[in-house]
C-alpha cells in the first residue's frame, strides 16, 4: 500500500514544493480546490475541483484518506479530521499536527474567532517566508521517509 498526498489547495503556498517531493518518492497527489488550479503534467498528479462551499473540499479529502496518507493544509479543523483517520496533517509553514498539538490548535483557533467576532482587529498571520518553505520541505520529506521505513 502506498502513501497518497492530498493538498487542500485553494490557498496553499507550497504546492510546487509538494509536487517535487511527491515526484521524488513516486507518490500519487490530489490537488483539491474550489476553482481551477494549474498543475504539472504528470500521471501522478490529479486536479480535483469541488463545488464551492464550506468544508466541501475538506469532506472530499476526508472521505478518501486512509491511515498514513499525508494531507497538506492550514485548516485546523481539517487537520483534526485527518488525524482522527490516522493520517498525517502538515501545515504549509512546516508544522506537523499531532494528537498532542491539535487540541491546543483548535482552542487557539476558537479563541481568535471569538476575539474577531467582538470587532477586535487581530492582524492575521505573518507573511510566508523562505524559512517557512524550508521547514515545510523538511517536515514533508521526514514524514514520508519515516512512513516508508515503517511500512518496510
Amino acid at each position: 500500500m502506498t502513501i497518497t498526498i492530498y493538498i487542500d489547495a485553494d490557498a496553499c503556498p507550497v504546492k510546487d514544493e509538494t509536487f517535487k517531493v511527491a515526484a521524488r518518492y513516486g507518490l500519487r497527489t490530489f490537488v483539491v480546490s474550489n476553482s481551477f488550479i494549474q498543475i504539472p503534467q504528470s500521471p501522478l498528479i490529479a486536479r480535483i475541483i469541488v463545488d464551492a462551499g464550506a468544508d466541501i473540499a475538506d469532506d472530499w479529502i476526508v472521505e478518501r484518506i486512509v491511515p498514513n496518507d499525508v494531507v497538506i493544509t492550514s485548516d485546523i479543523p481539517l487537520a483534526s479530521r485527518v488525524l482522527a483517520k490516522q493520517a498525517h496533517a502538515i501545515a504549509p509553514y512546516g508544522r506537523a499536527f499531532t494528537e498532542d498539538s491539535i487540541g491546543l490548535a483548535l482552542a487557539q483557533r476558537s479563541l481568535m474567532e471569538h476575539i474577531r467576532s467582538t470587532g477586535e482587529i487581530t492582524g492575521g498571520p505573518p507573511p510566508f517566508s523562505s524559512a517557512d518553505r524550508s521547514r515545510f520541505l523538511q517536515t514533508l520529506d521526514l514524514t514520508i521517509a519515516r512512513e516508508r521505513r515503517r511500512r518496510h
